[in-house]
């Protein structure tokens, strides 16, 4: 991001948008004093102990919000996490930011499916970020790799959908956007590179207010059901000839 922050604060002038994250900005300490953005609120997690990596999210000063803390071993992980508190009569939304490096180690993966479980805990997440797992092929659900069986397993257990479906890079989908709500995040979009990035950046739109999907499979409501009538048809049976033969479980 050294080389890109004019860019993006041109962006964020042109664009307005709400939240901006940002994977692998590869900021330490010497960058504190140009890293300011008028008008957002910055979180950051910068690398420890070697060069490049780290995560950081903007947030409009308008909106309210608060980092959250998902685990005692989260120092081991690039990613953070934001909840962004609901207008009136909307629920909050947690937003998280990751970077996965290809070399992570098991430990760090583990670490990492932990907070991704107890952030899918709240009624809405989005989870952004690069998570380096080339070999999942989303539209079947499949990996060649065991780490990405693994990051995958991660996934389904906390039942949550991908949202990019076209390959940005090279043919592979590396940046992801995850949510555990059906409708939460729609209108994706491809908006090329900040600066000579060989990632293309991903817009995407929170619908703040989820809209209701119609479902195709039928359901009874049984509070409306009239148990005075079925006690009386039950009644009406006569047990005794209708199980004659039968044994205790077929009964």
């Amino acid at each position: 991001m050294g080389n890109k922050q004019e860019e993006l604060e041109m962006c964020a002038c042109l664009q307005g948008y709400d939240l901006f994250g940002i994977t692998e900005m590869w900021w330490d300490g010497s960058y504190d004093w140009n890293v300011g953005m008028e008008g957002y609120r910055l979180f950051r997690k910068d690398r420890l102990g070697r060069r490049g990596g780290g995560v950081a999210l903007y947030v409009k000063d308008q909106l309210e919000c608060v980092e959250l803390h998902l685990g005692m071993d989260e120092d081991m992980t690039e990613s953070l996490w934001v909840r962004i508190k609901g207008s009136t009569g909307a629920g909050d939304v947690t937003v998280g930011v990751c970077y996965r490096p290809p070399d992570q180690s098991d430990s760090e993966d583990a670490a990492l499916y932990k907070q991704i479980g107890a952030a899918s805990r709240s009624h809405t997440l989005v989870l952004m970020g690069d998570f380096n797992h080339p070999d999942i092929c989303w539209k079947d659900n499949t990996a060649g790799h065991k780490k990405s069986r693994k990051f995958l397993e991660c996934v389904n257990d906390n039942f949550l959908l991908q949202m990019i479906e076209e390959p940005m890079r090279k043919g592979t989908v590396l940046d992801l956007v995850l949510t555990n709500k059906e409708g939460l995040v729609g209108n994706v979009k491809f908006k090329g590179s900040l600066g000579c990035s060989d990632h293309e950046m991903v817009e995407f739109k929170i619908h703040r207010a989820v809209r209701r999907v119609c479902s195709k499979l039928a359901t009874l409501d049984f509070r409306r059901a009239d148990f005075d009538l079925l006690r009386d048809l039950i009644g009406k049976v006569e047990w005794e000839k209708e199980l004659e033969g039968r044994g205790a479980q077929e009964s």
